[in-house]
Order: structure tokens, then sequence, then C-alpha cells
């Protein structure tokens, strides 16, 4: 299902699960009008089509004993198809990282890796990331505070 696919409804009960995945299909039709046995049947479609990909609990990372957010840019010694594929791979498998992202610019990869604190980082670096055959360089920076944070897409906003 394409953006093109999806009608206004489609958007607000996107709208409505990205803010409580838990929504009945009750509230559902409260919101967008409709009743709750198609609500559902259009929740199992954007299930079935992938737009929904899954649904998540998300955690408070300071409540988890997980403070510390560190942005780690990467760049890498050459970035043939193999090596792309060797550090995408070792990221899937370290835990610490849960956002990395393949990059334009000076570096390769941006990553966010979540740590309990700066021992713990000193930990991964040491023993994972700049034990990775074809990591050029690492630059980390820490973050001080967290102004924004949303799993939530703008679906129903201009664009």
């Amino acid at each position: 299902m394409s953006k093109s696919e999806m009608d206004e409804i489609d958007r607000k009960i996107l709208d409505v699960l990205q803010s409580d995945a838990h929504a009945t299909s009750e509230k559902l039709s409260e919101v967008v009008g409709l009743s709750p046995s198609p609500c559902a049947r259009r929740v199992r479609n954007l299930e079935a089509s992938g737009v929904i990909k899954s649904y998540v609990a998300i955690l408070d990372q300071v409540k988890v004993g997980l403070p510390i957010s560190v942005f780690a840019s990467i760049k890498l010694e050459r970035q043939r198809e193999e090596e792309l594929d060797r550090f995408a791979k070792a990221v899937m498998r370290w835990p610490e990282i849960v956002e990395c992202y393949l990059m334009t610019g000076q570096r390769d990869y941006l990553l966010r890796v979540v740590v309990k604190d700066l021992e713990s980082y000193e930990a991964f670096l040491k023993q994972k990331l700049t034990r990775l055959e074809g990591v050029a360089s690492i630059e980390s920076s820490f973050a001080l505070g967290q102004v924004k944070h949303s799993q939530a897409l703008p679906i129903g906003g201009p664009g």
C-alpha cells in the first residue's frame, strides 16, 4: 500500500495508533467516523500491506538504567559492498546500537549507541567497534540532553 492508496481515514487511524497502539476499534471508530468493523478491517489491511510494521512498548531510557546516548560517526577504510555488508551485519548483532544510518558526506555511518555509563561505552568501543575490520575512524559525541524524541511519523501533516 502506497501513500497514494491511503485515504484520510487510513491516515487518521495511523495517527491514533502511533500515539496509542492499544487503541480499540471502538476508539478508532469514534475518531475517524466509521463503525468498529470497518476500522478493524482497515487496520488489518494496513498491517498486511506492511504500512504497520509492528507494535512495541517504548521504554524510558533513563528509568531502565541506560541514560547515556552516544552518537558515533564511523568512517570505513573503503566503501566497497563487502565492507558495507560486514559493518551492517556487525551492527545488527550489537544491542547497544539502537539506530544506524548509512550516510552521505564525510562519514559513512551514524550510530546511536545507548549505554548505562561511560565505562560501558568504552568497553563497547574496545571490545566491539574498534575490533571490526575496515573501520578507519570513529568520532563520538555524547548527548547532554534530549530535546525531542518521537517515533510518530508526520503522516497527517503537510507534505
